[in-house]
């Protein structure tokens, strides 16, 4: 009994009994059914049945059900061992909150485990103990050194396998870390019966330690999802009616995306709120709000992983807005140029001065517990993501307003989810925009004269292939596929960077979905998108090019746009009237007719009711002309454009009627209207001219005169 008190003072033998209710709170959470998977992975069985000492790696993100399948796992490992002669020893450690030097704590308590089960061994401990003081050290157990040569001894001291299951690995500082996994390394050389299990997040640093060591991901799973979901809900939602328990099971479980963590939270709230009926329950399941706990937990992990530094904070807080909001998954260069681009100071201008801002090393250590899996290897693969909508809806509600940017930094009082996620929206398309304006996009072209010749060839020709015809896009083949074996370029080679490309594709999805004030300004568009510039033939170049082929997927001709033309089709009806009511359409920025030049791509693929808008401005009058129902008449007589709602369109002759025959092109109109077959333009004639005195002889003089 002395000898316990006395190892229990020195050792922390409070740790240690945390540590066992921690396991035994676990495993009244575990659905076992949901863990099973893991004893038929080739990685556990290999590495339990192994003759010689092994490490196995359990990898998960943030919220995965790490803790809990590593507690499945230890429970396991002892039920074996219980049937076993000699019988296993078990220890395990669970890093919950991270803080300095953990090393003493977790040799501490895999020392007390050891002791615990081997009481045997307690006395000589005891004796090692008092030694060490004797010699000086009169802390032992605050001396990692030491209690490194205190564990060793007792391993030596064993006749029989150990298992070391240590949990959470990355919660432990960067020392620490690197201490324990060496330490575990030369044990496990030395020590053939010692068998190590570890679990963490996988991020570059510690996935550069335990290269080629076995390893078990923990993914997104449906089954799993929902036997975790139908355990929470038996075990805390017993009450509820059936249907509205089978509700619950089948709505979390789609909404859960392999996140036990927020699934445990979320069957929480439902407890908490106390919704029992049907209805009420259909409603919360179908816009499930943030709870509080995980709010909680991601704002103390993001401060962690900065260091409560508000650079830090600031680079971290950009780069979940932009993955908040992007339209597809980055890769980890671009979202490092990405957040250089968004945090760099106006003086920065070109692509070679940003390039020096940009330090994604940094930027992952500060993110990493809130995004997906990540190859470190492969720094170009478009990868990087939220591990759950519950990050985003954080990033939402907490982390928008954080962010200070012109476009984005008006008073944020009781504004909508809407208006939080138009702010990331207008906040990208700033950072896109503005990337697109570097000066090197705009002085240097995307295609080398060669490559610029070999796209001129004939597509339907590969002529170093022994096949004459290439295949023809199918729609039912991904771009991918289509893709696959073309030639390929990398406008990094021409100076332009690793943002490039999603800021030329993406940039106008941006644009379109910022409806409201504070709204791009105009300068930066025109400049953007000025008429005849390298800098809109490159980002139009690339924008038909998402994936870098050289054929493009699709036709953008950038001779036929300008400012006006993009902004048409593109921008807010807003941004639309304040282009048309305060731009110079005289400046060399837009096309000589800009007005039929942004009918003509309305008509062709936008909005018709933006057609209104171009004629109810102030530059209307120059669209009340026989050119441009001639227009009208010519894209309506295209076949691709005849399912569209062309009423709206041919309405628009009642703005020219007056002009028309004033003007004396009234029957010209009909004729062409006529001879074209357009019966609807040619009724709204005949139809206005029956109230119109004036429109009803101008046609009848015309007509006479054929």
């Amino acid at each position: 009994m002395l000898y316990d008190q006395e190892i229990g003072r020195w050792l922390g033998s409070s740790i240690m009994r945390q540590q066992s209710q921690y396991h035994a709170n676990l495993q009244d959470l575990r659905a076992d059914q949901a863990c099973e998977f893991l004893l038929e992975d080739p990685g556990f069985i290999n590495w339990y049945r192994s003759p010689t000492s092994e490490h196995l790696v359990l990898l998960g993100e943030m919220g995965s059900g790490k803790t809990v399948a590593m507690g499945f796992l230890v429970d396991e490992l002892r039920r074996r061992s219980g049937q076993q002669l000699p019988q296993a020893k078990v220890c395990f450690y669970y890093c919950q909150n991270a803080g300095p030097d953990q090393t003493a704590q977790i040799l501490s308590c895999l020392i007390l485990s050891l002791l615990e089960q081997l009481p045997g061994l307690r006395k000589t401990f005891y004796e090692w103990y008092k030694q060490a003081q004797a010699s000086g050290h009169f802390e032992p157990a605050t001396d990692t050194n030491k209690l490194r040569e205190f564990l060793q001894k007792l391993l030596d001291a064993i006749d029989r396998q150990v298992f070391f299951a240590i949990d959470g690995l990355d919660e432990c500082d960067r020392p620490s870390r690197g201490v324990v996994l060496e330490y575990l390394e030369a044990l496990s050389q030395k020590m053939p019966r010692l068998k190590v299990l570890l679990s963490f997040r996988p991020q570059e640093g510690i996935m550069g330690q335990v290269k080629g060591m076995p390893k078990i991901t923990l993914g997104c799973n449906d089954k799993r999802d929902s036997l975790i979901v139908r355990k929470a809900v038996e075990t805390q939602l017993s009450y509820l009616p059936k249907d509205v328990e089978a509700l619950v099971i089948e709505r979390v479980s789609h909404l859960a995306q392999g996140s036990a963590i927020w699934t445990k939270m979320v069957i929480e709230l439902i407890q908490t709120r106390g919704i029992m009926a049907l209805g009420p329950m259909r409603l919360f399941l179908g816009q499930v709000p943030l709870p509080t706990q995980l709010s909680e937990l991601y704002s103390v992990l993001l401060s962690r992983h900065t260091s409560n530094d508000s650079d830090n904070e600031r680079h971290a807080n950009m780069a979940l807005a932009i993955l908040a909001i992007a339209r597809r998954p980055l890769s980890i260069l671009e979202l490092a140029w990405a957040v250089a681009m968004g945090t760099a100071p106006p003086e920065v201008t070109t692509v070679a001065a940003l390039s020096d801002l940009v330090d994604h090393q940094r930027l992952m250590s500060f993110i990493h517990p809130f995004v997906g899996r990540l190859d470190f290897s492969d720094l170009k693969k478009r990868q990087v993501r939220l591990i759950h909508q519950s990050v985003k809806a954080f990033i939402l509600e907490h982390r928008a307003d954080q962010l200070q940017s012109p476009v984005t930094s008006a008073s944020t009082d009781g504004v909508t989810l809407q208006q939080r996620t138009e702010s990331l929206e207008g906040l990208l398309l700033e950072i896109c925009v503005n990337y697109l304006q570097l000066g090197e996009i705009g002085t240097t072209e995307i295609f080398p004269e060669e490559q610029v010749a070999m796209e001129a060839l004939p597509r339907d020709v590969d002529l170093f292939s022994d096949d004459a015809l290439l295949a023809d896009y199918k729609p039912g083949c991904s771009w991918e596929d289509w893709e696959r074996g073309m030639v390929r370029y990398d406008p990094v080679d021409r100076g332009f960077g690793e943002f490039f490309v999603y800021a030329s594709c993406y940039w106008m999805d941006h644009f379109s979905a910022v409806t409201n004030h504070p709204l791009p300004s105009l300068t930066s568009i025109e400049n953007l998108c000025r008429a005849g510039s390298t800098r809109l033939d490159n980002w139009v170049q690339q924008n038909c090019r998402p994936d870098c082929a050289i054929q493009p997927r699709f036709e953008f001709d950038s001779s036929l746009y300008d400012p006006l033309s993009i902004t048409s089709l593109y921008g807010s009806e807003d941004m639309l009237r304040g282009m048309l009511e305060n731009s110079d359409f005289d400046k060399d920025k837009f096309l000589p007719n800009p007005l039929i030049g942004a009918a003509s791509q309305i008509l062709q693929w936008g909005d018709f009711a933006r057609v209104k808008i171009l004629l109810e401005s102030k530059h209307g009058h120059q669209l009340q002309n026989l050119d441009f129902f001639r227009l009208i008449i010519k894209r309506w007589s295209a076949f691709s454009t005849q399912f569209k709602d062309w009423d709206q369109v041919f309405d628009h002759v009642d703005f020219v009627l007056d002009i028309s025959v004033r003007e004396r092109w009234a029957v010209e109109l009909l004729c062409v209207a006529s001879g074209a077959g357009c019966k609807p333009l040619v009724r709204r004639l005949v139809t206005r001219a029956q109230h119109n005195t004036e429109l009803k002889k101008e046609l009848m003089r015309g007509l006479s005169l054929q």
